[in-house]
């Protein structure tokens, strides 16, 4: 009878002491949490790269606009904190969120296995594709991406980006061009100095609509998948859980309906631009 109180006793003593420990493991984890560090600072510092149609761009005031630029300022009112743009150039911009130059990066960046070894990404907020603007000379002639997959065709995009992958993974045998915008790699095409031009759905969209209609074939039928994500540095659960069901409240209370119909469904933004 002693014998199995005492066994009895101890198991509730080592429960006790686990749950202890792992309630201040998580304490621990909170304290070095970015999400408490922003609430701490009072100021959500948000890395992106201005260009990348219609996600952030700066417009003729030289302020910064886009769909990411608006959900970077709800998500600073969700956290009752001031909000900070830090336009950095793409090529270091995993190193700059590593390094703590920012909290988090929010800019049109899809999510990749690739990425996703050195960085954490945030459930998808938006779904895109890559998409081909072909030189109007080629209208009728191609019709998919599969026929641009000869040395003869110089493609076009943007270095480091998934369009640059993909061109690399679906059209090996291309003469490939690499370019550190993407806007002058889709000039390139426009030009006549290159065949194609192989980006993200809405940041093409963009370009056709304000410059390449009537001069530029666009195959608006995407050839990849991929999903856009926040990305944070890595070991943050409590940040990546806030972001989550920042996200989830985002899409459902209207605010996400209304940012989405403004950038992604009209055009009306580009009257604010150059």
């Amino acid at each position: 009878m002693k014998k199995g109180f005492c066994l009895a006793l101890a198991l509730v003593v080592m429960t006790a002491f686990c749950v202890a420990t792992a309630f201040g493991s998580d304490i621990e984890l909170w304290k070095k949490s970015t999400l408490k560090e922003i609430i701490d600072r009072g100021e959500l510092r948000v890395g992106f790269e201005a260009g990348y149609l219609p996600f952030e761009m700066t417009n003729k005031k030289g302020q910064f606009i886009g769909f990411d630029i608006d959900v970077a300022k709800e998500m600073a009112k969700a956290m009752k904190v001031k909000l900070k743009l830090i336009n950095t150039a793409w090529d270091g911009i995993i190193p700059a969120l590593q390094t703590k130059k920012f909290d988090i990066i929010i800019s049109g960046m899809t999510i990749t296995q690739e990425r996703n070894l050195s960085i954490n990404f945030a459930n998808p907020y938006i779904i895109i594709g890559q998409t081909i603007l072909l030189n109007k000379k080629h209208k009728g002639k191609i019709t998919s991406y599969k026929q641009l997959n000869n040395k003869k065709y110089v493609i076009t995009s943007k270095l480091g980006t998934t369009g640059e992958q993909a061109i690399g993974r679906l059209m090996p045998k291309a003469t490939y061009k690499s370019f550190e915008d993407s806007t002058e790699a889709a000039l390139e095409v426009l030009n006549g100095k290159a065949d194609a031009f192989v980006y993200d759905l809405p940041f093409c969209a963009s370009f056709y609509e304000k410059q390449g209609a009537g001069k530029l074939i666009w195959l608006d039928q995407p050839i990849t998948y991929e999903p856009l994500a926040w990305a944070i540095r890595k070991g943050d659960p409590d940040f990546l859980n806030w972001l989550n069901n920042f996200l989830r409240q985002l899409r459902n209370d209207g605010r996400y309906e209304k940012i989405y119909n403004k950038w992604i469904r009209s055009t009306n933004w580009m009257k604010e631009l150059d």
